[in-house]
């Protein structure tokens, strides 16, 4: 039995401070496979309040910081996994002046198998 897995990234996604509004706008496009790792930087000047809806708030990240959600950190290889759902879209409100936001998204193949 193959236990192999490996890890590839998906494109990088980002959105410059002129682009947030008080609106919600779309952080690049939607995973194109389930996220194991995501990682979400806000290099702007303000806190800037995130949704995985568009519509409710999910969650902030500070000035200068960054988001980290490993939902494979624990996993064992007998059970199943969690993943951050394909096609999630990732939006971003606030008021920056200057700045970006950045998204890297990373999935797992095992045994040649994507997602």
């Amino acid at each position: 039995m193959n236990l192999s897995q490996q890890i590839f990234p998906e494109t990088l996604r980002t959105l410059a401070a002129g682009s947030i509004s008080s609106s919600y706008a779309g952080v690049g496009t939607p995973l194109k496979y389930p996220g194991r790792i995501y990682y979400l930087v806000n290099q702007t000047d303000v806190l800037l309040t995130f949704s995985w809806d568009g519509i409710n708030d999910h969650f902030v990240v500070p000035a200068g910081s960054y988001i980290l959600i490993d939902v494979t950190s624990n996993k064992t290889t007998n059970g199943g996994s969690f993943a951050i759902e394909e096609l999630t879209r990732t939006y971003v409100k606030g008021s920056p002046t200057t700045g970006s936001v950045y998204l890297a998204s990373f999935y797992g193949v095992n045994n040649a198998q994507n997602y």
